[in-house]
């Protein structure tokens, strides 16, 4: 009965996180331990699972060629190298303080993503400096890399320092700082949460916490949640797609002041 409940959340989870691009891996995360899983094999199994739904996500996305991937490339680029950073220097704080700081900002993306923005389409390429045009099917989008890579970098930093994907805050930079329609900046999310729960998911790896039943069962379910959520995504009002990013973040944000301040 329990594995039961344990597998239709991971299922309603997987597909909910991925219709807004994003991660998730700290509901796995709680989920698991609720139902007894120790916190090492917890965090494994939440990487795997995570990778897994992100990987099948990758998959519908890119048939549907709606995944930038030059675009991709860039944030991802940037965030790992600053998330490596920011995992480096999360030490000169205490915990409360990264969760605390983390939470504001899980509040606040949520308010931006409800701001109404206009898609614009680039017809001409455009030739100034710090500027660049990209092109997804039909469509060019000028991206401002004077505005896109500090805030990458920023986003980056903050993300490795709590040690979450960073899928909270990159979709929302892609839809209003790039001007890209929801489902695309969604799609362009999915190869760089896919990395980097793999890349997490390895480290833990290597210290011997993973639960091989476990995980590969769950990823299985996930794997199925994550290609419902994609194909949904594609097939959701922009405006609906936001409102559950939001309120997702805000649910996050709900649960990790919850663990500051009810322990």
């Amino acid at each position: 009965m329990i594995n039961t409940i344990i597998g239709i959340l991971i299922f309603i989870i997987a597909l909910t996180m991925t219709m807004v691009g994003k991660g998730g891996g700290n509901f796995y995360v709680l989920i698991l331990t609720l139902f007894g899983i120790p916190i090492s094999q917890a965090a494994t199994a939440g990487q795997f699972i995570l990778f897994s739904a992100a990987f099948a996500a990758m998959i519908i996305f890119h048939k549907k060629k709606v995944v930038i991937w030059s675009l991709a490339f860039l944030i991802g680029g940037l965030s790992a190298t600053s998330a490596f950073l920011g995992g480096y220097f999360s030490h000169f704080f205490t915990p409360v303080t990264l969760k605390l700081t983390f939470s504001v900002l899980l509040i606040i993306s949520g308010i931006i993503m409800l701001i109404p923005v206009a898609e614009k389409n680039i017809t001409s390429k455009n030739k100034k400096i710090g500027y660049w045009t990209i092109k997804s099917k039909d469509n060019n989008y000028l991206i401002n890399l004077w505005l896109i890579i500090p805030i990458t970098i920023l986003i980056g930093f903050t993300s490795g320092m709590v040690g979450v994907s960073g899928g909270s805050f990159l979709v929302p930079l892609m839809v209003l700082g790039c001007s890209v329609p929801m489902y695309v900046a969604v799609g362009t999310a999915s190869p760089l949460i896919m990395v980097t729960a793999f890349t997490g998911f390895l480290g833990h790896l290597f210290q011997g916490d993973f639960n091989a039943v476990l995980s590969i069962s769950l990823a299985i379910i996930a794997i199925f949640g994550g290609v419902i959520g994609g194909k949904l995504a594609l097939k959701s009002r922009p405006k609906n797609l936001k409102k559950i990013f939001a309120y997702t973040n805000w649910l996050a944000a709900v649960l990790m002041l919850g663990n500051i301040f009810l322990r």
